[in-house]
């Protein structure tokens, strides 16, 4: 088998996507290597977007998670010209001001100005939808519980985290919104 070359700007077609490779190309822009160019990426960015916030992260939470190294700079030149409808997604991921959504898993309360994956701040939350053996809890800083619920059915739950709580856990209760 032979090995193959990466394309070169000559082998970019005057297109958005090839735009986009001649640009990284230019600037040493590495994308992860199961991607055959950046603009590849981009696309598979643009085409998960619509279905990222399922599985509990708003949409710029999600897109967050992916702007470490030259993939920052590869979206916010890529998606304006591949999928501009989720310009203002970049933006918020990139500024860090987004509201940020919680599934099921255990988070550490505290206040903080930057979202965290680990850590949810106090204040109001709901989760909507057919809710089945929905499971949350308050729990001190020390795991003993404060407050808790097991919902067997429901269509809406709320809670209050407190700024003297230590964790917040839930299990099966689909996503956690802040509410206001």
């Amino acid at each position: 088998m032979g090995e193959t070359t990466a394309p070169t700007a000559a082998d970019h077609p005057p297109t958005p996507d090839g735009e986009i490779d001649k640009l990284a190309e230019a600037r040493g822009w590495a994308v992860d290597p199961q991607y055959t160019s950046a603009a590849a990426y981009v696309r598979d960015i643009c085409e998960s977007l619509p279905v990222s916030a399922v599985d509990g992260a708003s949409r710029p939470q999600w897109l967050a998670g992916r702007l470490d190294g030259d993939s920052r700079a590869v979206l916010e030149a890529g998606i304006p010209k591949l999928c501009p409808k989720w310009t203002k997604t970049l933006e918020e991921a990139v500024s860090g001001d987004y509201e940020v959504w919680f599934g099921s898993g255990g988070y550490e309360v505290k206040a903080h100005s930057k979202p965290d994956a680990d850590a949810i701040a106090p204040g109001t939350y709901r989760t909507r939808g057919d809710l089945e053996n929905c499971y949350w809890e308050r729990l001190t800083k020390a795991g003993d519980i404060i407050d808790n619920n097991f919902a067997s059915a429901a269509r809406e739950i709320t809670v209050s985290v407190q700024p003297s709580d230590g964790l917040f856990k839930s299990e099966g209760c689909g996503v956690w919104k802040p509410v206001g």
